[in-house]
């Protein structure tokens, strides 16, 4: 079994694969971060509560976008589970050819989407659209070519940032109103936020679209933890949450097979 860990700003997202089944999935904050042992504690807790024996888990991968979490992790791996995990990140073999200015720049997670939209549509262009903590746009070619993409506040992080840097405007709770037109703070905080993202997200894939395929249709892929909630606006080809572990083991196989070579 494989073991994958997708550390976001927020949350860490993981996921137990076994094969190419997804057994389980699991969430934990990523502030506080803890020790080593906390985390070895947590994530042996948490597999058997779902129903898997920490003990059958034979290889670990991590992609991280906080550091001062990657090093605990790897730790906790190591003692928990006596393997020394998979670390999505520079210098590894991830399929694609990175045509950003500065390669480091891209968040593991954005490169993890990427390999995981190509691995579910070969020969097709693709967006990926990752709605978490911030909303991410990542475009990549037929060819493997990972070009860019774009980056804006998540939902939740603008909705945090109303509350937190105005005076009289309340916390909100994040859904789809009924309406577009408001009729209390609430219900306008609630309408700019979520016809807001998904006027946001129209225009930024029409963009895209229009600069890096104008001769095609690309594939149009949804992730995170806020993309179900917009579904329904026929914004995405497809939703997968979970896409992120996706290509996590998919990179995890590719590195493996290599060294084996």
């Amino acid at each position: 079994m494989l073991l994958c860990l997708d550390v976001g700003n927020t949350q860490i997202h993981g996921g137990v694969f076994e094969g190419n089944t997804l057994r389980c999935q699991f969430r934990k904050t990523t502030h506080p971060v803890g020790s080593s042992d906390e985390f070895g504690v947590f994530l042996r807790s948490v597999l058997r509560e779902n129903g898997i024996d920490p003990s059958l888990v034979e290889k670990v991968a991590i992609c991280s976008v906080v550091p001062v979490v990657a090093y605990p992790l790897r730790a906790a791996a190591i003692k928990y589970f006596g393997r020394e995990p998979f670390i999505l990140q520079a210098g590894v073999k991830t399929g694609l050819r990175v045509k950003y200015r500065n390669p480091l720049e891209v968040g593991a997670d954005r490169i993890a989407n990427a390999i995981a939209a190509t691995q579910r549509h070969p020969g097709r262009d693709c967006i990926v659209v990752d709605c978490g903590t911030a909303t991410t746009f990542d475009v990549v070619t037929s060819a493997g070519d990972y070009l860019g993409g774009a980056i804006l506040p998540g939902v939740g992080l603008s909705a945090e940032s109303l509350s937190s840097k105005t005076a009289r405007l309340p916390s909100v709770e994040i859904t789809r109103p009924e309406v577009a037109l408001g009729r209390s703070s609430a219900e306008s905080i609630q309408s700019g936020l979520y016809f807001g993202h998904v006027g946001a997200i129209r225009e930024l894939s029409r963009e895209l679209i229009r600069e890096a395929f104008p001769n095609s249709k690309p594939v149009i892929v949804a992730t995170g933890g806020f993309s179900r909630m917009l579904n329904d606006e026929k914004l995405f080809d497809e939703v997968v949450p979970e896409l992120v572990l996706f290509g996590l083991k998919y990179a995890e196989q590719l590195n493996r097979e290599t060294d084996k070579k």
